[in-house]
């Protein structure tokens, strides 16, 4: 059996559709970066989803996706990270070796289906990114065609097993320890993180300023988006990408754009995301936002 192909029988049309939907089409859409592939799949009233930050412990779960936008705009970043370091000729053949997805409730016009993740695929770094982890989708028929509602996910596969989301195999640069939790409010960070051994880079604080000196950006979306794209290009110049982050410091002239800036970081930080501090702040006139970064080189 090819890796791509639907194991259930067309005659269970239930399974193969489902299978179909968030097997092949996600991968599909998540190769050529197109959310629109799969916005059809969704039921956006209602939906929402909950990230389990690859712990089995139910108390650091987190309402990670409240709405379908916030998800959209994390499976963008995600695909397109996942686009920019893959080394292998066919991802999409290396995503289909490490998905498997083979048990579906279904009780009337309502499914469970449990998507597992468990592969390595080399990267261009010369490393390997390992997938182990595992989602529960909430689907519901509508018509002949089924929708997801929401799904619990990023949990450890198997349960009891720690490692992350999408992480280093060789030159682990960070971790989240067994056990680690949070309060229920936190944000998109990780409580505490074990960095391995390498070469400290530290970044100054960057805000929305470009090369001309110029505060650009009003809102605060607008100049978080800027400010991390400024980050990212003074981590570039080390060597470094958002994955190697450990610790963030971010300050905001005002903590009520708490939830915003959390919006635009979430997209574009991979997991495991960095431990962060955020306060509020006197900056320079105009500026909405700075963010400083601490990350670990691997030799």
């Amino acid at each position: 059996m090819t890796a791509d192909k639907n194991p259930f029988s067309p005659h269970d049309c239930d399974r193969y559709a489902l299978w179909d939907m968030l097997v092949r089409r996600d991968i599909e859409a998540f190769i050529a970066q197109d959310w629109s592939m799969v916005e059809k799949d969704f039921i956006a009233e209602g939906f929402m989803a909950i990230d389990a930050h690859r712990s089995d412990n139910p108390d650091s779960w987190r309402l990670g996706y409240p709405a379908l936008d916030h998800y959209r705009r994390s499976w963008l970043a995600q695909s397109h990270e996942f686009m920019t370091k893959q080394a292998v000729s066919d991802p999409g053949e290396a995503l289909y070796r490490a998905t498997v997805l083979r048990d579906i409730e279904i009780e009337g016009s309502t499914a469970v289906a449990h998507k597992k993740f468990d592969g390595q695929i080399p990267v261009v770094d010369g490393q390997s990114l390992e997938l182990r982890f595992q989602t529960l989708y909430f689907c519901r028929r509508l018509g002949d065609l089924w929708k997801i509602v929401g799904f619990l996910g990023y949990l450890p596969n198997p349960m009891g097993r720690q490692p992350g989301v999408i992480t280093r195999v060789k030159g682990v640069s960070k971790t989240v320890p067994e056990g680690a939790s949070q309060h229920i409010n936190a944000g998109p960070y990780s409580p505490v993180l074990q960095v391995s051994p390498g070469a400290l880079v530290v970044i100054s604080g960057q805000a929305a300023i470009d090369m001309q000196g110029n505060i650009v950006g009003e809102t605060i979306e607008e100049q978080t988006k800027i400010t991390l794209t400024n980050c990212n290009r003074q981590l570039a110049a080390a060597g470094c990408t958002f994955a190697d982050v450990f610790k963030v410091t971010a300050y905001l002239t005002d903590l009520k754009d708490w939830g915003r800036f959390n919006s635009v970081y979430q997209a574009v930080i991979p997991e495991p995301r960095p431990v962060r501090t955020v306060v509020q702040a006197g900056l320079l006139p105009r500026l909405l936002v700075e963010v400083e970064m601490w990350a670990v080189k691997q030799s």
